[in-house]
């Protein structure tokens, strides 16, 4: 009791102190002193402010839910969110069918969504990507979507029925869905916590004239982007030393030494995972981010070349 009296009166003494040095009309210390703890009372007493809520029916209600992936481990609190990006006419339905991520979210507990892309295209969709011929051959029509912004809106909606964390979206896709990915980081960084592009890794569109380099004036995201790509040394459609298509062109490399300066990186390195694997890329990044691709030997132009846990437990590192 007489240390408890003792550090009352030393709270009295400091409150006197305070009023006397602001020269404010004075009142006795005591009353003061018990008015601004009764204000600190009320202020943490406030409730704090409630928790998301996954409202399911709200998410059934999204006109992509057939494209959407609920974790079978499904609480009430937010889950991380996987996009999923299609590669060139190809459809959300197959990409989800054939990534096999679904099974994934449910050992891990995240959202998966597969949406459709802007452009119609053989027998599905392409991504509107600016600038850059699609793989018809033809740049992208002035009257198509906006795919980012169909995208980040997307995701919006999704983190309004409460069963998505805005802070653990992430962005992956197979080839032309992985170049969109990879224009996703480059434009929208502040929506997404990192990516991780499969035999489509870009950092820009192709320099005008000097084709086998990124262009960086396309590539400049608002924040750093970690980033973990999956190819194929065996790929012929994106082949990873470059060229091919007009809106390939730049080595994988390439693009590893872009994003790398992008996210401030110092130290490259190369490592094997296992015997048909190797990594290369860049540590040394501020803020956590890294910067790397894993190749498989012999891995051609598919989602063969991904290993499903190894990139969630890549993404679940980071948060935005």
């Amino acid at each position: 009791m007489i240390k408890d009296h003792a550090a009352s009166l030393s709270a009295v003494g400091w409150f006197d102190r305070v009023v006397n040095h602001a020269k404010v009309p004075r009142m006795p210390a005591r009353f003061a002193l018990a008015v601004l703890l009764g204000t600190l009372a009320v202020i943490f007493a406030l409730p704090a402010a409630a928790a998301p809520v996954c409202r399911v029916d709200a998410l059934n209600a999204l006109p992509e839910r057939a494209l959407v992936h609920l974790s079978a481990t499904v609480t009430n609190e937010a889950m991380p969110l996987v996009i999923l990006l299609h590669g060139s006419t190809g459809t959300g339905a197959q990409m989800l069918r054939d990534s096999g991520l679904a099974a994934t979210a449910d050992r891990h507990g995240f959202v998966v969504v597969a949406p459709d892309g802007g452009i119609a295209a053989g027998h599905g969709f392409v991504w509107d990507i600016p600038g850059v011929q699609t793989v018809t051959g033809a740049m992208p029509p002035a009257s198509a979507r906006d795919d980012v912004a169909y995208v980040t809106g997307l995701i919006d909606r999704l983190v309004a029925t409460g069963c998505v964390d805005p802070a653990r979206v992430y962005a992956t896709g197979l080839s032309g869905g992985g170049r969109m990915t990879s224009w996703l980081g480059c434009v929208a960084a502040q929506r997404f916590a990192a990516i991780a592009p499969v035999v489509g890794l870009r950092a820009g569109r192709p320099l005008a004239g000097e084709p086998m380099r990124p262009d960086p004036a396309t590539c400049r995201p608002d924040a750093r982007m970690p980033v973990l790509a999956f190819s194929g040394d065996a790929d012929t459609t994106n082949p990873i030393a470059g060229g091919g298509a007009p809106y390939w062109q730049y080595a994988q490399v390439a693009a590893l030494q872009r994003w790398a300066v992008i996210d401030g990186c110092s130290e490259p390195y190369a490592r094997v995972i296992d015997a048909r694997t190797y990594e290369q890329g860049y540590a040394r990044c501020p803020d956590g981010a890294s910067v790397a691709a894993r190749v498989v030997r012999g891995g051609t132009h598919s989602w063969s070349v991904v290993d499903n846990e190894a990139m969630w437990a890549f993404l679940s590192r980071h948060r935005r």
